[in-house]
């Protein structure tokens, strides 16, 4: 065996996170096979049944063999900077995505090739650093994969935003429309769509950005590269949603002006009553709803209803905004609002659960196909 310096300790727990998420770390140096070899074994990074392949044998390969090659070759030894390019060419023409470290001149090539470039800040030549999309300051490869992870909670978190505000707008604009088509006066005014917007929705959308991700990030496997953000399961939800909002916002509508006398003498319907229950029954939906965004397919017991600090708060803000609207005389008018009753609160309280509901329900159903999917990446590795 050959003489090596012992490898960091944080290394070994790292490398085999990276593994459970799906992340193959390979490794590319100019040390002897036997030295990398060794290493390599100790920190867990050589597979079994994968191999260690000098730059001699590496030259005579073709680029066709290079690429069925690079799929069970897990160390590199005694390699040129030209070796580099090669690799990280076959690599990304078996459709995988690169990240590529290195710290010298000589890297700058293969940092430049790879779909991510990472520079070491301690070791790293300026030129490898100018180089790269990302430098490491403390030189750590746990530094990287912390990065995956702080980059898959940033993407979920974004998908839960789009996820939100999407089914939340699309729902308004059905209410408005059915509400057209049926005949009624507006559902909802332009200045009640714009108070939902600007205070009841954005407030909560903006606390789902600050989501710490979901428990088991780092166990599912890479999405595909060219998946869009609102993917099909993405769409199944917000077509649900849509529904679960629509009906429960215009139920509460329709509640409000058939089945209380009218309060303005000569009308025939209470419109003004309906269209308060409808606005409420909406904003209020859609702050619960926000509770259940806050993960996709983990059920609230599970996150824990209250843990994100900033959603409570944001919520909280919205609903004592919407309480404004409703029991301050002066808003009343510009806002087509009356002040709610006990027997209104009641009769819509029910309807304010039902999107929430739906959505816990959905997640329950796609929670059973995630963990299997999870579970299948998991054995595979």
């Amino acid at each position: 065996s050959g003489m090596s310096d012992p490898s960091r300790p944080e290394v070994k727990p790292a490398l085999a996170e990276a593994q459970t998420a799906g992340v193959r770390s390979v490794m590319i140096t100019g040390d002897f096979p036997n030295t990398a070899r060794a290493i390599a074994a100790d920190i867990g990074l050589l597979q079994p049944g994968h191999q260690v392949l000098t730059g001699m044998e590496l030259d005579k390969l073709s680029d066709e063999e290079m690429i069925e090659t690079v799929k069970i070759t897990d160390v590199y030894a005694r390699v040129s900077p030209e070796h580099k390019m090669r690799i990280v060419d076959a690599l990304r023409k078996n459709g995988e995505v690169v990240a590529m470290t290195g710290d010298g001149v000589n890297d700058a090539p293969a940092i430049k090739m790879a779909d991510i470039g990472v520079a070491m800040g301690i070791t790293g030549t300026d030129v490898a650093k100018e180089t790269a999309d990302m430098v490491l300051t403390d030189d750590n490869y746990a530094s990287i994969v912390s990065a995956i992870e702080q980059g898959r909670v940033i993407y979920s978190n974004i998908r839960k935003f789009v996820y939100y505000l999407v089914s939340c707008n699309i729902a308004e604009i059905m209410i408005i429309f059915i509400a057209v088509i049926v005949g009624w006066p507006p559902a909802l005014t332009a200045v009640q769509l714009l108070w939902l917007n600007l205070v009841t929705d954005g407030a909560p959308a903006l606390a789902l950005g600050s989501e710490k991700g979901d428990p088991d990030i780092m166990l599912h496997p890479p999405r595909p590269s060219d998946e869009p953000i609102i993917n099909r399961y993405m769409l199944r939800g917000i077509i649900a949603q849509t529904i679960a909002i629509t009906a429960s916002s215009l139920g509460a509508f329709a509640i409000g002006y058939y089945l209380f006398p009218p309060t303005v003498p000569g009308q025939e319907f209470n419109v003004d009553l309906a269209e308060t229950m409808a606005f409420v029954t909406l904003s209020l939906s859609e702050l619960l709803r926000a509770f259940t965004a806050r993960s996709e397919y983990y059920p609230l017991t599970k996150i824990g209803v209250f843990t994100n600090r900033n959603m409570n708060l944001a919520v909280l803000f919205s609903i004592i905004m919407v309480l404004l609207v409703i029991y301050l005389p002066f808003l009343n008018a510009p806002f087509n609002t009356i002040p709610l009753t006990w027997l209104h609160w009641l009769i819509m309280l029910p309807l304010i659960f039902i999107p929430s509901i739906v959505a816990e329900i959905m997640k329950a159903i796609a929670y059973k196909s995630y963990s299997t999917e999870t579970e299948k990446a998991q054995s595979k590795r």
